[in-house]
């Protein structure tokens, strides 16, 4: 990399120095070894050779680093090996003096009628800012949103105004084009927004993960245009303006339960609903919809198209959500009739209502192939899957096994509501039952399991401080567990659990680490570093 540098050395201009560091640090995003952190090790690796070359290369590269570098740490790193090179006389190119000082000029998003998704463009100069300055470069990332507002593609062009006029005319020219300006703090927020969810996904893969039930893997999008502008695109968002002095997320409004429930009763109660003939069926089913929309289309319940809804019956709901034979008997019916209802309300034509109802019968016979029960190859019964799963989200079925194995047993069927997950009573029973093979029911259990060739149930007969430190411990975990916050203890769980370690001690050793935490940030920094 520093022999690279050296012809880097040559360069005139700011902009191409920044695109081919970018590039360089490109090289290593996304790639992931077992055991080891590519992105530290490499990135950190490469400042330190750097600022122990004693060479006008190895400033250079600390320079592209302190303004790229992908985190803050690498950052700071770079700068104080500047400091150091700097002291033993060394200089750097003037180009070198300028990487990173770019003012944003305006900010646009292109979109199709649909919007699938949205193509942000943000335009740059070199300079202080507030002075007069002239565009230099354009910065266009692509954020799709029927993958959870993940971007796809990122690119660099210095023809801006050929660019924007291009733009411009084809919106002008194609009734299902949209081109706008965008508040530059808007732009931030929404970009801040995917280069976080791009970065989840990255880094999702490198802990062995399963994909994402939509979207691309850490593999689709290391490599490539991305991986080469990714460090570019993260210190271009650094510089558009905040709003309000933090990130916000423009356009992802919080849809809590009540709000989500009044907009199924208003589908429910409409024209296009009433040819549904079990309406339960078709609440379950809405529900999904709209929680689809809600958590993985940047708040937009409402939108449909023809890519949305093949994504979310061939792609989402398979690998999210377990539904009941009966449920996914109706639900390409109530998607249809959603499509049908939410379409003219968000402003889509008839001929694109038509386009996205098409994509929804044309996805039925894919869909009734592609489903499957996702619990039945675990062996797991219906009911079972009921209990670990009140609220329908199979991606939290290994977690919550992992957390309450006894929900995944016919054990505790004889008495389901003192055994409720959701309820204290019923966790502290459940951990009691698991831990200690001991029961604390209100009434005794009758049947089978009440003999005494069944000593499985012990009747709890006082108590032990010890045991109930260490029932409160592990009652806090799998509270945890259950909810899936923070995301990095599943993650932590199963790489200790890849290497060979039993449960119990993946559970003390998760413990340990609860209890030391000072806070959310200090937890997540302990568990990565399991």
């Amino acid at each position: 990399m520093l022999r690279a540098a050296r012809a880097m050395l040559a360069m005139r201009h700011p902009l191409d120095a920044e695109l081919a560091f970018s590039e360089l640090l490109g090289t290593w995003w996304g790639e992931r070894v077992p055991g080891l952190d590519v992105e530290r090790v490499l990135g950190e690796g490469l400042i330190t050779h750097a600022a122990a070359s004693g060479k006008p290369a190895g400033l250079g590269v600390l320079a592209a680093v302190a303004a790229l570098g992908t985190s803050p740490g690498q950052r700071r790193l770079a700068e104080q090996g500047m400091i150091a090179l700097r002291e033993q006389g060394l200089q750097v190119p003037e180009w070198a003096s300028q990487l990173g000082r770019v003012v944003p000029l305006g900010a646009y998003v292109n979109s199709d009628l649909f919007g699938d998704t949205d193509d942000v463009v943000c335009v740059f100069g070199r300079g202080e800012r507030g002075a007069a300055t002239v565009p230099e470069h354009a910065l266009i990332l692509v954020v799709d949103h029927n993958a959870g507002g993940v971007l796809r593609d990122a690119w660099v062009t210095t023809k801006v105004e050929k660019l924007l006029q291009g733009c411009r005319e084809r919106a002008a020219a194609d009734e299902f084009t949209r081109f706008a300006e965008l508040e530059p703090a808007q732009a931030r927020s929404r970009l801040v927004r995917a280069l976080r969810v791009t970065e989840q996904v990255i880094t999702r893969g490198s802990d062995g993960a399963a994909p994402p039930p939509v979207g691309p893997t850490a593999a689709d999008l290391a490599g490539g245009s991305l991986a080469a502008h990714f460090a570019l695109a993260n210190a271009r968002v650094r510089t558009l303006p905040e709003r309000f002095g933090r990130d916000v997320e423009d356009g992802v409004p919080v849809w809590r339960r009540d709000r989500r429930a009044v907009l199924a009763a208003r589908f429910l109660s409409s024209d296009e609903a009433a040819e549904l003939s079990d309406s339960y069926t078709a609440s379950r089913c809405v529900d999904h919809i709209i929680a689809y929309g809600c958590d993985v289309d940047a708040g937009r319940p409402t939108r449909v198209s023809p890519r949305k809804v093949e994504a979310f019956l061939l792609r989402w709901l398979p690998g999210r959500v377990v539904l009941l034979p009966e449920e996914q008997e109706a639900m390409p019916h109530v998607l249809a009739a959603w499509v049908r209802w939410a379409g003219p309300r968000t402003g889509l034509p008839e001929v694109a209502v038509g386009a996205t109802l098409d994509a929804v019968w044309e996805s039925t016979t894919e869909f009734t192939k592609v489903y499957r029960d996702p619990a039945r190859p675990l062996g797991l019964r219906q009911e079972a899957v009921r209990r670990l799963l009140p609220d329908g989200d199979f991606s939290a079925l290994a977690r919550r096994m992992f957390a309450f194995p006894l929900l995944a047993s016919d054990l505790i069927s004889w008495a389901p509501e003192e055994f409720d997950p959701a309820t204290p009573r019923g966790r502290r029973a459940l951990l009691r039952l698991d831990h200690f093979g001991e029961y604390e029911a209100a009434t005794p259990p009758t049947g089978r399991h009440s003999t005494g060739q069944d000593h499985w149930y012990r009747p709890v007969t006082g108590d032990d401080p010890g045991r109930e430190r260490a029932l409160d411990r592990h009652e806090r975990l799998a509270e945890r567990l259950w909810s899936g916050r923070p995301a990095e203890l599943w993650s932590a769980a199963r790489r200790l659990l890849d290497r060979g370690r039993d449960r119990a001690s993946v559970l003390a050793e998760l413990g340990d680490v609860l209890d030391a935490a000072t806070d959310g940030t200090d937890l997540r920094r302990r568990l990565d570093a399991l």
